[in-house]
Protein backbone atom coordinates (compact mmCIF):
# COMPACT_ATOMS: atom_id res chain seq x y z
CA UNK A 1 0.00 0.00 0.00
CA UNK A 2 1.09 3.56 -0.55
CA UNK A 3 0.25 6.95 0.92
CA UNK A 4 -2.02 9.15 -1.20
CA UNK A 5 -2.85 12.79 -0.47
CA UNK A 6 -6.17 14.01 -1.86
CA UNK A 7 -7.13 17.67 -1.90
CA UNK A 8 -10.87 18.16 -2.26
CA UNK A 9 -12.62 21.45 -2.95
CA UNK A 10 -16.16 21.08 -1.61
CA UNK A 11 -19.24 23.15 -0.92
CA UNK A 12 -19.47 24.10 2.74
CA UNK A 13 -22.63 22.07 3.48
CA UNK A 14 -23.69 20.11 6.59
CA UNK A 15 -23.21 16.34 6.34
CA UNK A 16 -20.69 16.37 3.50
CA UNK A 17 -17.80 15.31 5.74
CA UNK A 18 -19.84 12.29 6.85
CA UNK A 19 -20.58 11.29 3.26
CA UNK A 20 -16.94 11.64 2.21
CA UNK A 21 -15.67 9.62 5.19
CA UNK A 22 -18.40 7.05 4.55
CA UNK A 23 -17.13 6.38 1.03
CA UNK A 24 -13.72 5.45 2.40
CA UNK A 25 -15.24 3.46 5.27
CA UNK A 26 -17.48 1.37 3.00
CA UNK A 27 -14.39 0.33 1.03
CA UNK A 28 -12.56 -0.63 4.22
CA UNK A 29 -9.97 2.15 3.85
CA UNK A 30 -8.60 3.82 6.95
CA UNK A 31 -8.19 7.58 6.70
CA UNK A 32 -4.73 8.27 8.14
CA UNK A 33 -5.29 12.03 8.31
CA UNK A 34 -8.15 14.41 7.62
CA UNK A 35 -8.10 18.20 7.77
CA UNK A 36 -10.99 20.46 6.77
CA UNK A 37 -11.15 24.24 6.70
CA UNK A 38 -12.25 27.28 4.80
CA UNK A 39 -10.75 27.89 1.37
CA UNK A 40 -9.91 31.11 -0.46
CA UNK A 41 -13.40 31.04 -2.03
CA UNK A 42 -16.39 31.96 0.12
CA UNK A 43 -18.81 29.04 0.51
CA UNK A 44 -16.17 26.44 -0.38
CA UNK A 45 -14.02 24.37 1.98
CA UNK A 46 -10.84 22.43 1.39
CA UNK A 47 -10.41 18.86 2.64
CA UNK A 48 -6.99 17.24 2.79
CA UNK A 49 -7.37 13.46 3.08
CA UNK A 50 -4.43 11.10 3.54
CA UNK A 51 -5.13 7.42 2.95
CA UNK A 52 -2.96 4.30 2.52
CA UNK A 53 -4.37 2.24 -0.35
CA UNK A 54 -3.42 0.66 -3.66
CA UNK A 55 -3.83 2.83 -6.75
CA UNK A 56 -6.78 1.03 -8.38
CA UNK A 57 -9.18 1.00 -5.38
CA UNK A 58 -8.34 4.69 -4.79
CA UNK A 59 -9.37 5.44 -8.36
CA UNK A 60 -12.76 3.84 -7.66
CA UNK A 61 -13.29 5.94 -4.53
CA UNK A 62 -12.20 9.11 -6.37
CA UNK A 63 -14.79 8.46 -9.08
CA UNK A 64 -17.48 7.98 -6.43
CA UNK A 65 -16.41 11.16 -4.62
CA UNK A 66 -16.74 13.06 -7.90
CA UNK A 67 -20.37 11.88 -8.09
CA UNK A 68 -21.25 13.62 -4.82
CA UNK A 69 -23.11 16.81 -5.69
CA UNK A 70 -21.19 19.00 -3.20
CA UNK A 71 -17.72 17.87 -4.30
CA UNK A 72 -16.39 20.45 -6.76
CA UNK A 73 -12.88 19.16 -7.54
CA UNK A 74 -10.47 16.42 -6.43
CA UNK A 75 -6.72 16.53 -6.99
CA UNK A 76 -4.18 13.93 -5.87
CA UNK A 77 -1.10 15.77 -4.65
CA UNK A 78 2.26 14.15 -5.34
CA UNK A 79 4.66 14.65 -2.40
CA UNK A 80 7.39 15.99 -4.71
CA UNK A 81 5.10 18.71 -6.07
CA UNK A 82 3.35 19.70 -2.84
CA UNK A 83 4.13 21.49 0.40
CA UNK A 84 3.09 19.33 3.36
CA UNK A 85 2.86 20.44 7.00
CA UNK A 86 1.46 19.23 10.30
CA UNK A 87 0.75 21.24 13.42
CA UNK A 88 1.16 19.84 16.94
CA UNK A 89 0.73 20.99 20.53
CA UNK A 90 2.68 18.93 23.09
CA UNK A 91 2.41 19.19 26.86
CA UNK A 92 5.69 17.96 28.37
CA UNK A 93 6.44 17.14 32.01
CA UNK A 94 9.35 19.25 33.34
CA UNK A 95 11.06 20.06 36.61
CA UNK A 96 13.67 22.67 37.52
CA UNK A 97 16.49 20.53 36.11
CA UNK A 98 14.86 19.43 32.85
CA UNK A 99 13.14 22.70 31.91
CA UNK A 100 16.22 24.23 30.22
CA UNK A 101 17.00 20.94 28.40
CA UNK A 102 13.48 20.81 26.97
CA UNK A 103 13.59 24.47 25.92
CA UNK A 104 16.92 23.86 24.19
CA UNK A 105 15.50 20.83 22.32
CA UNK A 106 12.45 22.87 21.31
CA UNK A 107 14.63 25.62 19.85
CA UNK A 108 16.66 23.08 17.82
CA UNK A 109 13.42 22.09 16.04
CA UNK A 110 12.37 25.73 15.54
CA UNK A 111 9.32 25.04 17.69
CA UNK A 112 8.23 27.35 20.46
CA UNK A 113 6.98 27.25 24.03
CA UNK A 114 3.45 28.69 24.17
CA UNK A 115 2.58 28.00 27.83
CA UNK A 116 4.65 27.64 30.99
CA UNK A 117 3.52 26.03 34.23
CA UNK A 118 5.60 24.97 37.25
CA UNK A 119 5.62 21.31 36.19
CA UNK A 120 4.93 21.43 32.42
CA UNK A 121 5.52 23.26 29.16
CA UNK A 122 3.21 23.41 26.15
CA UNK A 123 5.13 23.36 22.89
CA UNK A 124 3.87 24.30 19.44
CA UNK A 125 5.55 22.91 16.35
CA UNK A 126 4.86 22.98 12.64
CA UNK A 127 6.62 20.94 10.00
CA UNK A 128 6.63 17.84 7.87
CA UNK A 129 5.80 14.51 9.49
CA UNK A 130 9.49 13.60 9.82
CA UNK A 131 10.28 16.73 11.81
CA UNK A 132 7.25 16.25 14.08
CA UNK A 133 8.17 12.58 14.70
CA UNK A 134 11.76 13.51 15.53
CA UNK A 135 10.61 16.19 17.98
CA UNK A 136 8.27 13.73 19.69
CA UNK A 137 11.09 11.17 20.03
CA UNK A 138 13.30 13.87 21.56
CA UNK A 139 10.65 14.91 24.10
CA UNK A 140 9.42 11.42 25.01
CA UNK A 141 12.07 10.75 27.72
CA UNK A 142 10.83 13.83 29.62
CA UNK A 143 7.25 12.56 29.63
CA UNK A 144 4.59 13.67 27.18
CA UNK A 145 1.49 14.42 29.23
CA UNK A 146 -0.77 15.37 26.35
CA UNK A 147 -0.59 15.62 22.58
CA UNK A 148 -2.87 17.27 20.03
CA UNK A 149 -1.98 16.93 16.37
CA UNK A 150 -3.64 18.30 13.26
CA UNK A 151 -4.14 16.32 10.14
CA UNK A 152 -1.70 16.81 7.32
CA UNK A 153 -2.18 20.03 5.39
CA UNK A 154 -0.93 20.05 1.81
CA UNK A 155 -1.00 22.46 -1.11
CA UNK A 156 0.44 22.15 -4.60
CA UNK A 157 3.65 24.00 -5.40
CA UNK A 158 3.76 26.71 -8.05
CA UNK A 159 1.23 29.17 -9.42
CA UNK A 160 -1.66 26.79 -10.16
CA UNK A 161 -4.60 26.63 -7.78
CA UNK A 162 -7.28 23.97 -7.46
CA UNK A 163 -9.98 26.67 -7.25
CA UNK A 164 -8.70 28.56 -10.33
CA UNK A 165 -9.20 25.45 -12.42
CA UNK A 166 -12.80 25.16 -11.23
CA UNK A 167 -14.00 28.76 -11.12
CA UNK A 168 -12.88 29.80 -14.59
Amino acid sequence: MSKHILSLLVEDKPGLLTRVAGLFSRRGFNIASLAVGASEVEGLSRMTVVVDVEDFPLEQVTKQLNKLVNVIKIVELEPASAVEREHVLIKVRVDKQSRSEVIEAVSLFRARVVDVAPDSLVIEATGDSGKISALLRMLEPYGIRELVQSGLLAIGRGPKSISERVLR
